[in-house]
């Protein structure tokens, strides 16, 4: 029974190493083709993709391996351990902050649209960056000094922060600070971001065409919605069979339908033809 959990853990491991690996590896092609996607958080994006990526090639596919081979003794202090240790919790709390601090730039630009600009700059983006890898080295280093400890667990197959009690005060220290913290801003402000759409949904939205503006109400937004796509489709499939059978003069109708009417006339500009006298008889 235990050769089968292990079995099955290690799979897991694998399977997650896998999904990591190529889920990081297809953002980073993203963001390396599309320049658009490129922003003031890209160090950001960076730094979590790829903490996530050598997370996923390192301690992921050794707890797997330590899972099938079952070590009778592995020793705690040794520096493959420590060293083991010390790149899981780095690479772990790098990832949950840069998330963290990417999605309350996301939040900064929706709930702060006019003033979003004066507060994230490329400046302080960068600085943001630099406070969370120096948070993140300093949590990782707290136990190869003395405040607390890594040990290698037999139920995780890798070497992590040892849960002794003598070692609460750091667990509390990375759990809260490291984990809690990041994990509790992120839902709350999705949270935030989520409660603020439907409250402007029910409040009702606004539709723009070329010329103007104008408000729908909440009750009428489907509606209309449903109206204005049911007609337009309508309109354009019967000027699409319609225009292959009659004269030039609906083809201009169609176009002026898809253009707007400016559009049309520089296009299409009126034609007045020679003019003719008629002399009573």
């Amino acid at each position: 029974m235990a050769d089968i959990l292990s079995t099955l853990y290690a799979a897991l491991m694998l399977l997650t190493s896998v999904a990591s690996t190529c889920g990081n590896l297809l953002l980073l092609l993203v963001l390396l083709l599309n320049k658009e996607l490129r922003s003031d958080t890209l160090g950001l994006t960076l730094s979590f993709s790829l903490s996530d990526l050598a997370l996923g090639l390192s301690a992921i596919p050794f707890s797997a391996y330590n899972s099938l081979s079952q070590p009778v003794r592995h020793s705690s202090e040794a520096d493959v351990c420590q060293g083991g240790g010390f790149i899981f919790l780095l690479l772990q709390t790098a990832s949950l902050h840069s998330l963290a601090w990417a999605t309350i730039y996301k939040f900064t630009e929706i709930c702060f649209a006019l003033s979003f600009h004066s507060i994230w700059t490329a400046g302080r983006s960068r600085a943001v960056l630099i406070a969370v890898w120096l948070f993140c080295l300093a949590n990782a280093t707290m136990p190869l000094l003395g405040f607390g400890s890594y040990a290698y667990s037999e139920s995780r197959f890798l070497c992590c922060p040892s849960f002794t009690p003598e070692n609460r005060y750091f667990v509390l220290l990375w759990m809260g600070a490291g984990i809690v913290a990041p994990i509790l801003t992120m839902c709350s402000l999705y949270g935030y971001i989520v409660y603020v759409a439907r409250k402007q949904a029910r409040r009702g939205t606004f539709m723009c065409n070329e010329l103007h503006c104008f408000y729908v109400p909440a009750n009428n937004y489907l509606r209309s919605s449903i109206v204005m796509v049911t007609t337009s489709g309508e309109l354009k499939l019967f000027l699409d069979v319609a225009g292959t059978r009659v004269t030039p003069p609906l083809h201009r109708l169609t176009f002026f339908v898809k253009t707007s009417s400016s559009e049309f006339y520089s296009k299409f500009p009126p034609h007045r033809g020679p003019t003719t006298s008629f002399q009573p008889l």
